[in-house]
């Protein structure tokens, strides 16, 4: 599982990327009230808007950490957005991408950052 300075999470299987947010992120965010997935087919680049969160605190766009096509969406989401605070890392995954450029992953994953380098990103905030 890799991570971005936005504080979503990518974890790579093959040419599929699965996409969250961080623990972190959930916890800054509160509590989740609605949650809005992208459709599948939906095609994305580094950057893009993925998803959409609402908490009572605010709501926050979750961005695409590499290109790709959404070929799967959580749409359990819809109905358990706390399932983003239950289980920021796990469960409450928002997208699955089928990534388009694979040269983005190359070299320390194209800039995104291992758990020991998000801790300390996290600390020196």
């Amino acid at each position: 599982m890799f991570f971005t300075k936005d504080h979503e999470w990518i974890k790579v299987d093959g040419d599929v990327a699965t996409v969250g947010i961080s623990t972190y992120a959930a916890e800054q965010l509160g509590d989740v009230v609605f949650v809005e997935v992208p459709d599948v087919g939906k095609v994305l680049a580094v950057g893009d808007s993925l998803a959409v969160v609402e908490s009572v605190k605010a709501a926050s766009d979750v961005y695409a950490p590499v290109s790709g096509e959404v070929i799967e969406a959580n749409g359990d989401l819809a109905t358990a957005p706390e399932t983003v605070n239950a289980d920021p890392e796990g469960a409450g995954w928002f997208a699955k991408l089928r990534i388009t450029d694979p040269s983005q992953l190359e070299g320390q994953l194209g800039g995104l950052m291992d758990r020991s380098a998000y801790d300390a990103f996290l600390a020196s905030l």
